[in-house]
């Protein structure tokens, strides 16, 4: 191997591993918004409803499709599947995206709703 193609490396793997402590933290504070502002009324355990459907698997998910989860006419009408964008745009002013949801909590703080979206999608799907 080439003194190049070793400092290179070095530089690659320096670079990923700066990056890891930002991820961790952003993990970690979105795990604590969670529990904080979520999980009174949302589960991440597959079938684990509560006020709100579970939260397992959410992203790639069709909206309103938990079984045994209730949710307003509007919700399960939406006709979209959960990614990062529409997770986001959902938390900013649930009611605005969907007339007569039950879901009462607005995340205004976009740096709040970053870590919170980053967290779900973190998260394994469990069955």
């Amino acid at each position: 191997m080439s003194s190049r193609f070793l400092a290179v490396l070095a530089c690659s793997f320096l670079a990923l591993s700066a990056l890891a402590p930002s991820v961790r933290a952003q993990d970690a504070a979105g795990e604590r918004l969670f529990r904080a502002r979520c999980a009174s009324c949302h589960s991440l355990e597959a079938g684990q409803n509560r006020i709100g459907p579970s939260l397992n698997g959410v992203i790639g998910r069709k909206a309103g499709s938990v079984e045994g989860a209730r949710y307003s006419a509007g919700l399960r009408d939406l006709g979209i599947t959960w990614d990062a964008a529409q997770i986001d745009r959902f938390l900013a002013n649930p009611r605005a995206m969907v007339a007569g949801t039950t879901m009462a909590i607005a995340v205004t703080n976009a740096a709040d709703r970053a870590a919170l979206t980053a967290y779900l999608e973190s998260q394994p799907t469990r069955n």
